[in-house]
């Protein structure tokens, strides 16, 4: 798989509420299926399915210690996210010195008045 395809993977993953409020879960420590499941009014089957998703982009991995089945985030996918959304600060951070200049240039105008 390239790193287009990984990333677009990963920003599908991403794309539902319920499997980001999973990740954060996840970035405060590692938590078992049922755990992860507590806040959500969904059935055990249906937070496995979107595990499975998270997994699939790398996101997510899954132990085994005895009967327990952690699970824990994985950065990796994130940090590849950061970088390609890097080349567009540079981009909004002009936007915003553009937008600032207008609007001095608005209240200047309307303070002549």
């Amino acid at each position: 798989m390239t790193a287009d395809d990984e990333l677009s993977v990963t920003f599908a993953a991403l794309a539902d509420p319920t499997r980001r409020a999973i990740l954060a879960r996840l970035a405060r420590s590692e938590a078992t299926v049922g755990e992860l499941a507590e806040p959500f009014e969904l059935s055990l089957p249906a937070i496995s399915k979107h595990l499975r998703v998270l997994q699939r982009a790398g996101l997510v991995e899954q132990s085994r210690h005895a009967q327990w089945r952690p699970c824990r985030l994985r950065p990796e996918p994130l940090r590849d996210v950061v970088q390609w959304m890097a080349q567009y600060r540079a981009f909004l951070g002009q936007s915003y010195d553009r937008l600032d200049r207008y609007l001095t240039e608005i209240q200047e105008g309307n303070a002549g008045q």
